[in-house]
């Protein structure tokens, strides 16, 4: 049946780990990972509670085929209510220790309570425990991780923690895990340190059994491996180029997101792309990019290891940060780069490499410092306060901030706590490029008019991997649709996000979509858990998904008012570009939306919607 079966419960305030018995009937319901997790929480929690407060709970999760040689099957989760936004919050993750809490023997853990000193949790298998961490308190996630394998004298343990940023309280702090694989957005790093919970260290070498049909398995997975390979994106572009490949299509086509989103094209997009990165410096004449690198299981092989300019402003004097290490993403290079006006690679990968070793999203930090820059150069923020002069085009504000807000110190306290509440404050809540509260991603939706819904619907705040109508809008896959047009649209975002959960509760990357349709998945599961997930049945199950998160949001507060856009995507015109004059049409979109979601004219589910999903 693919699941182990079984998930530990961690009482931080009681000190105590117990075991407890997977409920089968959910894991029927929702799958696994996102999908089993958030029903956990959703039913153990308060929708109104305070998510910094003991009340809130944290889960780590995994699906029935992370662990497994489904391809790509190193996913997990991170669920929780989100203190950026307030709503529910679950970020995915890569790397290796997904896999690793399976083979180990466990399909999730659930802390609750917050412990009085810091600690971690230690799974070897069998065996879990709460451990001090006060040694570890003030340490980032490279020494954290490096420590424990030290400790524990065993260099195959994987590490899932927090840096100086969720210690903060930085409400999008990230957990990482593997050094620089994330559960990057909407602050779960907060909620860990709220918790003084310091990291989760695992050790499997169980292996993963339970299939439902080995040898049907085996066959099935080999076949939609070789899909993968063969198709032109996760065969060839993004193991060459990783995601980063987009950089020059998506500022061609008039939509990436420029100085905070006053333009929607970046005149040193280049400079930054994918191909800036594999280009010799003429500094040193050696290439940013040094490898691709995939996480357990994969067969696409996205990521980025890449090597700063040792002689660059920000790292002549930190050798520390010298050798190879996670590379740019083109979400963060999009982030610290255009959404900045900065144009200097090797500065976006400083204030990258300080993300990953201090555990903080890079698309909300580097949105907040567009808002900052902004409101740098209207006369609202002075340099005084800043500690920097900072114009858009500012590579060393940009490196400046990154430290200060990792560490919580100055304006970076006002910086971690994100850019609606860092707007509101100095009174322009309307240069918060945010939904819920969550910064935008890559893709501006005045270009890319599917992503504006997207957004404005998004369970967890504006985010780009709950519905990637950009595959179909700018890369034809599965159909090509129109980008400039809303016609069709909220058909296309239903079937995206329905069929996300679908994938996520699996286990698998998001990623694997560029290729597979849910009919690639359904089989795998089928073959992992039993014949009773066909098609139909999965599709269902992403919705219900869906429905659920949303009606957790609904019930902590949200209504159909929080389902909107910044004022300057509705009301300014993109300036260059394909998309010139238009502006997003989000009111033509959602009431059609909410009428094919099954829900009524604030939001809110009909009955006979929960009736048909089991809500």
């Amino acid at each position: 049946m693919a699941w182990a079966g079984k998930i530990l419960r961690v009482n931080l305030s009681a000190g105590t780990v117990t075991s407890e018995p997977l409920k089968m009937d959910w894991a029927r319901q929702y799958l696994g990972s996102r999908g089993l997790a958030s029903k956990y929480l959703v039913e153990e929690i308060d929708p109104k509670v305070d998510p910094l407060s003991p009340d809130n709970k944290i889960i780590w999760s995994t699906g029935p085929l992370t662990g497994t040689m489904a391809s790509t099957g190193g996913r997990y989760t991170v669920v929780t209510k989100g203190p950026l936004t307030g709503a529910i919050a679950c970020s995915n993750s890569g790397g290796y220790w997904g896999a690793e809490l399976k083979m180990a023997g466990w399909d999730m853990v659930i802390f609750e309570g917050r412990s009085e000193k810091p600690v971690y949790l230690y799974i070897a298998d069998d065996v879990a425990e709460l451990r001090d961490a006060s040694g570890l308190w003030g340490k980032s996630v490279w020494v954290t991780e490096e420590t424990l394998k030290t400790q524990h004298q065993d260099p195959l343990l994987r590490v899932s923690s927090i840096g100086l940023a969720g210690e903060n309280q930085v409400l999008f702090a990230a957990v990482v895990n593997d050094l620089h694989r994330a559960a990057g957005r909407s602050g779960v790093g907060a909620v860990m340190g709220s918790k003084n919970l310091k990291a989760v260290a695992v050790r499997g070498t169980k292996g993963v059994g339970n299939i439902a049909n080995p040898k049907e398995f085996m066959k099935v997975t080999f076949e939609k491996k070789k899909i993968l390979h063969d198709n032109a994106v996760t065969g060839q572009g993004l193991p060459t180029y990783g995601t980063q490949v987009l950089m020059n299509v998506i500022n061609e086509m008039g939509a990436l997101p420029t100085r905070n989103h006053k333009d929607i094209q970046f005149e040193g997009a280049k400079d930054i792309s994918a191909e800036a990165m594999a280009t010799p410096r003429a500094t040193d004449g050696k290439k940013q990019l040094v490898t691709n690198q995939a996480c357990f299981g994969c067969t696409i092989a996205c990521g980025r290891i890449s090597k700063i300019d040792q002689g660059h402003f920000t790292v002549e004097n930190k050798p520390q940060y010298w050798g190879a290490s996670g590379g740019l993403e083109y979400e963060a290079a999009w982030a610290l780069g255009a959404a900045n006006g900065v144009n200097d690679l090797e500065a976006l990968q400083y204030a990258n490499v300080i993300c990953n070793e201090q555990g903080m999203d890079p698309i909300s930090f580097g949105a907040t410092i567009g808002a900052v820059m902004e409101l740098y150069e209207m006369g609202v923020l002075t340099a005084e306060q800043l500690g920097i002069d900072a114009k858009f085009g500012s590579a060393q504000a940009l490196a400046h901030f990154v430290d200060i807000t990792a560490r919580g110190e100055g304006f970076g306290k006002e910086i971690g706590q994100g850019s609606r509440r860092l707007c509101a404050k100095y009174g322009h809540p309307e240069l918060s490029m945010t939904v819920k509260s969550q910064e935008f991603p890559a893709y501006d939706s005045r270009g890319i008019q599917g992503m504006g819904l997207t957004y404005a619907t998004s369970n967890r705040g504006a985010c780009h991997l709950r519905s990637y109508t950009v595959a179909s809008e700018v890369l034809g896959i599965p159909v090509k649709t129109d980008p400039l047009t809303a016609d069709g649209k909220p058909e296309l975002v239903m079937a995206f996000q329905d069929a996300t959960a679908a994938f996520d509760a699996a286990g698998i990357c998001i990623f694997t979509s560029f290729a597979w349709t849910l009919a690639d998945v359904q089989p795998q599961v089928a073959a992992a858990c039993g014949d009773e997930f066909t098609l139909e049945n999965l599709n269902q199950i992403g919705e219900r998904i869906w429905n659920m998160e949303r009606d957790f949001n609904n019930r902590a507060g949200f209504t159909s008012k929080d389902d909107t856009l910044p004022p300057r995507l509705l009301n300014e015109p993109a300036k260059t570009g394909p998309a010139k004059g238009l502006v997003n049409k989000l009111p033509e979109m959602l009431p059609k939306y909410y009428e094919i979601r099954g829900w009524d004219s604030d939001g809110q589910l009909k009955p006979e919607t929960r009736s048909r999903l089991g809500l």
